[in-house]
């Protein structure tokens, strides 16, 4: 195999014949509404076209479809893209079809009926796209009928899961390796998002691409706004980010299946419209949990990562991380599913401590032939989140390109709104200096302890606390010592090593102790943040009412017609109707996003929308130059309980026992029993029957009120030990309320 070429930046579109490009031009605006393509789009369309194999490398909203789904169009014979799943194949369907392009999958979902009635049509050159699995398309049976028809070309997607060295191999994938054997008058054309060098290589090599052209794109999505939030009331923060972007779409993501649970729960008892997914939901309810996502049935999806690699899904406003990836490269991908549209979206990521020793368990139960990697690329992505560098300058030179602007205006550290410690440099010392006088023998949590002076039973054992830096950073907080610990780990002053992750100075760690070189400390109270300016540009001159209007008659097609609701309309063209708002179907034409297909079918429906909003609410029409932006919801003040106690006061509501909810939640029955005690205070609650025996309720009552101070245990002794402290924690919050209410009146 030859070795490939190689371009990562924009290339010139020049050696495909004038009038195979100019067809895939006209193809592009007739079908698809846009004028002109993305960067690198025209270069990957024209290898396609050319029939030249090719990798293709653009981040997630970047447009990789239409540098397969175009050429489709202008080459002979039928092309046939691979794809993971089920969901991602029939979205994209639905979508070219909307669009007036024959396409068709096969899948394990259909009747043989079904199949027959696409086999039929291929037959008779009626499909232009074929979507397929790579387990379909692999099988003899497949193979033998493809091989009998005109294929032009093969798109692999999600072309990463190829490498054993990518962040989500499938065994799977790599039988692709045959279709240039058995198909060598068909190109094949490689996808991904996110790929290293080495994924690249491996990718072309086990694709067996002849001469292949290496297309890489710019890894900046600059219509992403950045933030990295150390965890603080994490259900609080979530909520406040999903406030600011209150009825638009968007993605919780979490670790554990647990949290995915009882974040869902807790959000949709505030009144978020949310649905839970995780690969431990029957494949029925997932299937149905993101259609109603798809479909704006439902505002949020809280999801592990099981959820998002076959979302097709262009309005996401915003991606929130409820917890630290495992890697920069699982970052980049569930990140950049926000704002695949081109327009503002926000990505927030909420990290503790504790986020990399979760990690550490869980790639332990793995493959330990890979631990030591997967733990690499877990310690990358904590350095980013502790590190204080622009943060799209971080993650577009992690993937190897230079980051060319002093200041994104698209992130917490540009915008100012991180607090940087005023003496850095006599802070880390402190922590330094404590890190040498442990012999460099602990790691982050021991450390922390030391300085902030813990009684822990290890730290007393070991005579930690007869150091000099014991106790010196008291009146700082154990959160705030251990964030600053974490950001001299990201700027190389100190290193994690050995099994237990023991803290190590380096060369410009033992500098710093000698107030040599520069360290930059944040407090953990960041400023208040607000929406970026591009969020505001990006809403400039639009009717927000008049948006919402055209929003609620895309959802109502949608439904209809049981398709995604973007398969109608984007968010961008909603929001170019909803300020220019146009008054013939002419004029449809200069709006971008609107193929022919769709200005016939949709156009007057729309049309007579805008008619009708404008004539209640006089507007100037047909505009071209923007206007005043509209206002922006900002974030609520609100102090919520973390997700779990929330889920626990639902189940008290629906009258659950604390027994039941421990079982339910799988919790201690002593952890349920506080969750208890805080929701009948929370709710008021003077009654404590619900959960404890008349008679043995009047019984706490008397011994209660006989106690001399609100300890529990004489009144525990006094009932001769008969009654669980729990009864009588219930029996007396109960009777704090009561007398509170009495207090009142």
């Amino acid at each position: 195999m030859s070795s490939p070429s190689k371009s990562t930046s924009t290339l010139s579109q020049s050696t495909a014949p004038d009038t195979e490009m100019d067809q895939a031009h006209s193809v592009l605006r007739s079908v698809w509404g846009y004028d002109s393509f993305r960067p690198l789009q025209a270069d990957a369309v024209q290898d396609v076209v050319r029939g030249r194999d090719s990798l293709v490398v653009l981040p997630t909203g970047g447009g990789k479809s239409l540098c397969y789904q175009v050429p489709a169009l202008v080459r002979d014979g039928m092309s046939v893209v691979v794809s993971p799943l089920i969901s991602l194949m029939k979205d994209q369907v639905d979508a070219l079809t909307a669009n007036g392009v024959a396409a068709a999958l096969v899948n394990s979902t259909q009747s043989m009926d079904q199949k027959r009635e696409t086999a039929d049509r291929i037959r008779r050159g009626e499909i232009k796209i074929l979507y397929l699995a790579p387990e379909r398309l692999l099988t003899p049976k497949t193979l033998a009928f493809l091989r009998s028809l005109p294929i032009s070309f093969f798109a692999i997607d999600e072309a990463h899961c190829v490498s054993n060295w990518g962040h989500d191999f499938r065994p799977e994938y790599r039988g692709l390796r045959i279709l240039k054997e058995q198909f060598p008058a068909a190109s094949v054309h490689a996808f991904t998002a996110t790929a290293s060098q080495q994924v690249r290589d491996d990718i072309t090599e086990q694709l067996q691409l002849h001469e292949p052209r290496v297309l890489v794109g710019n890894f900046d999505r600059p219509n992403l706004t950045y933030r990295m939030l150390r965890s603080d009331g994490k259900l609080n923060q979530i909520q406040q980010c999903i406030q600011q972007h209150r009825g638009e779409s968007g993605v919780v993501y979490c670790i554990t299946r647990k949290e995915v649970e009882q974040t869902a729960a807790a959000l949709e008892s505030m009144g978020v419209r949310t649905l839970p997914y995780h690969a431990g939901l029957a494949a029925e309810i997932r299937q149905a949990n993101q259609e109603a996502f798809i479909q704006e049935k439902v505002d949020v999806i809280v999801a592990t990562v099981a959820f998002g690699m076959g979302i097709d899904k262009s309005n996401v406003r915003f991606v929130i991380h409820a917890g630290m990836p495992k890697s920069i490269e699982h970052y980049q991908q569930e990140s950049g599913r926000a704002g695949r549209d081109g327009l503002a979206a926000e990505c927030v990521l909420i990290h503790s401590g504790g986020d990399l020793m979760s990690w550490k368990r869980i790639l332990e139960n793995g493959d330990r032939n890979n631990f030591q990697s997967a733990m690499g690329s877990v310690e990358a992505m904590a350095s980013l989140c502790n590190g204080v560098q622009c943060r799209h300058a971080s993650l577009v030179e992690y993937f190897g390109q230079e980051y060319d602007a002093d200041n994104c205006d698209a992130c917490d550290v540009c915008l100012g709104e991180l607090d940087v410690v005023e003496d850095p440099i006599t802070l880390a010392q402190k922590i330094l200096s404590c890190v040498v006088r442990l012999k460099e023998r602990y790691g982050v949590a021991h450390t922390v302890k030391v300085l902030t002076g813990s009684k822990d039973q290890k730290v007393i054992q070991a005579g930690h606390d007869q150091l000099s830096t014991y106790n010196l950073l008291s009146n700082e907080g154990a959160n705030a010592v251990r964030t600053w610990i974490e950001q001299l780990i990201s700027q190389n002053h100190l290193i994690r090593t050995g099994e237990y992750q023991s803290l190590r100075l380096t060369e410009s760690g033992r500098a710093l102790l000698k107030r040599e070189g520069d360290v930059t400390l944040t407090k953990v109270s960041a400023k208040s943040s607000s929406r970026r300016p591009a969020a505001n540009a990006s809403w400039e001159g639009v009717d927000r009412q008049l948006f919402d209007h055209l929003r609620s008659l895309r959802s109502e097609m949608a439904s209809e017609r049981g398709v995604p609701a973007y398969v109608i309309f984007g968010d961008a063209v909603l929001r170019e109707l909803a300020r220019v708002r146009p008054t013939s179907i002419d004029k449809l034409t200069h709006i971008r996003g609107i193929g022919d297909r769709k200005r016939e079918e949709f156009g007057q429906l729309f049309l007579d929308s805008i008619d009708q909003y404008c004539e209640k609410n006089p507007l100037v029409r047909d505009q071209s130059d923007n206007t005043a932006p509209a206002p922006i919801n900002k974030p609520r003040a609100n102090t919520a309980p973390n997700a779990a106690m929330v889920q626990a006061f639902q189940l008290f509501r629906d009258g659950r026992s604390a027994s039941e909810v421990a079982e339910k939640m799988g919790r201690a029955e002593s952890t349920v029993s506080k969750y208890l005690s805080d929701f009948i205070q929370s709710e008021n609650i003077t009654d404590p029957t619900q959960w404890v025996p008349k008679e043995e309720a009047e019984a706490i009552r008397a011994a209660l009120l006989a106690a001399e101070d609100e300890r529990l245990r004489p009144v525990f002794e006094a009932l001769n030990e008969e009654m669980s402290y729990e009864k009588i924690r219930i029996v007396a919050t109960c009777m704090k309320n009561e007398m509170a209410d009495d207090a009142d009146d």
